[in-house]
């Protein structure tokens, strides 16, 4: 008898892709698109992942779904951004992953524009969720539209007498969104309607922030430029912990996601 070597079993044990279908599409925010994915498909994907990465599978325009369902399967893999689940509801049991409208130049951006219900993609994931143990005396979120879904759901997920600030860099005024947070978190929004040109108002922001003493917790994503320098800040200028730092660019200014996937991989 053969025995299989553990590397080719956990290989075989990984679930392949899901095949989601869209139960309905819209604007939030003029640049923010909330896709809304439902069914029995759903099944399995834990109850407490919103803020967690997961995959986002594109079909190629005019596929349908037999051939993309094969393609998922089989191969070649489709097109594959990263996005994170922005929530994720029992009764009825439906799932929200927000995109940032961009335009006809990204191929995620492209799909979700023309999102409508009964389209489909794949979903692999999710991984886990960033910020799980909430245990600081003061927290700092930061994000650009890019990381807004993770941010908002790692607030929603603060105990009620958490205290901080939040600072969101948005495109437009109309960007800012609704959500639940602490009384205790002050929340600060910063318009830059052009995102391919750092404005370094989020990094002055930070910069001249009170830092209590205590242990800090945070949340920061954005923009690969902008989170090294506030890498370096929040962790050899203020000393902040790196366990308890969750810091990670998005995207970067000129790349598309797989190469900055492979820029990210050279850097580690």
């Amino acid at each position: 008898m053969t025995l299989q070597s553990p590397r080719l079993k956990k290989k075989s044990d990984k679930r392949a892709p899901r095949l989601l279908t869209v139960e309905r599409a819209a604007y939030i925010t003029p640049n923010m698109i909330r896709i809304t994915f439902a069914g029995d498909v759903l099944l399995g994907i834990p109850h407490d992942c919103a803020g967690a990465n997961c995959k986002i599978m594109l079909p190629e325009e005019g596929q349908d779904k037999i051939e993309f369902e094969t393609r998922l399967n089989e191969g070649p893999k489709p097109v594959t951004r990263t996005y994170t689940v922005r929530a994720i509801r029992k009764l009825p049991l439906e799932m929200d992953i927000d995109f940032v409208a961009h335009g006809d130049n990204g191929p995620a951006s492209r799909w979700a524009m023309n999102a409508k219900k009964g389209d489909f993609c794949g979903f692999a994931g999710p991984g886990p969720v960033k910020i799980s143990e909430f245990h600081a005396d003061w927290y700092l979120v930061a994000a650009d539209m890019s990381a807004l879904p993770v941010a908002a759901a790692t607030l929603e997920a603060m105990p009620e007498d958490a205290k901080g600030v939040a600072i969101f860099e948005i495109l437009s005024g109309e960007d800012r969104q609704e959500m639940i947070t602490p009384k205790g978190i002050e929340m600060r929004w910063i318009v830059s309607p052009d995102p391919y040109h750092p404005s370094g108002k989020q990094e002055e922001l930070i910069r001249g922030l009170q830092w209590p003493d205590g242990v800090v917790q945070t949340c920061i994503a954005g923009e690969s430029g902008l989170i090294r320098s506030l890498r370096d800040f929040v962790n050899n200028e203020k000393g902040v912990d790196r366990a308890n730092t969750y810091i990670s660019g998005y995207w970067k200014i000129g790349m598309i996601e797989d190469e900055h996937q492979a820029f990210k991989r050279s850097e580690a």
